[in-house]
């Protein structure tokens, strides 16, 4: 799925109206998540905060009665990269920190992480925890061979 410009323009203004909802501040918001629901037959995007109040919503004329198959995977393409593109902003949002965005169906089942923004790190992307294990092995293995010094 590629996004048209208008797709991209509806995005950022959603992405920004959250960030409004969330300026920096010292005292930062309790919330630790942000749900992004993504309607296949409607089109609208919905974002909620833990405790499913709604921060704010769109519909994106693009995906309004899109079928397809791969629909929440291009879905979750055409977002990551607009919140690459804004991640300066997102990763300044007045929440507690570790918090994320996360991508969900219609029926709140979760489909993906889409950013994740902690004290030092901002992960954006589909698989924040891919590699985990090989990483894992490769730090005991090092780990090890220090010890048999």
């Amino acid at each position: 799925m590629k996004p048209t410009e208008q797709t991209t323009q509806q995005i950022e203004r959603f992405l920004k109206k959250i960030a409004q909802k969330f300026p920096f501040s010292e005292e930062a918001s309790v919330v630790t998540d942000i749900h992004v629901r993504v309607s296949q037959e409607s089109g609208e995007m919905i974002a909620f905060d833990d405790d499913d109040k709604e921060i704010t919503r769109c519909v994106v004329e693009q995906w309004i009665g899109d079928r397809s198959e791969d629909f929440y995977d291009g879905v979750e393409r055409v977002l990551g990269g607009v919140m690459k593109g804004m991640s300066a902003t997102l990763e300044r949002l007045g929440i507690l920190k570790p918090y994320s965005f996360a991508l969900v169906n219609d029926d709140n089942e979760h489909l993906a992480e889409l950013f994740l923004a902690d004290d030092d790190t901002v992960i954006i992307g589909k698989d924040i925890m891919e590699d985990l294990d090989s990483d894992l092995d490769a730090f005991f293995k090092d780990l090890m061979k220090d010890q048999k010094l």
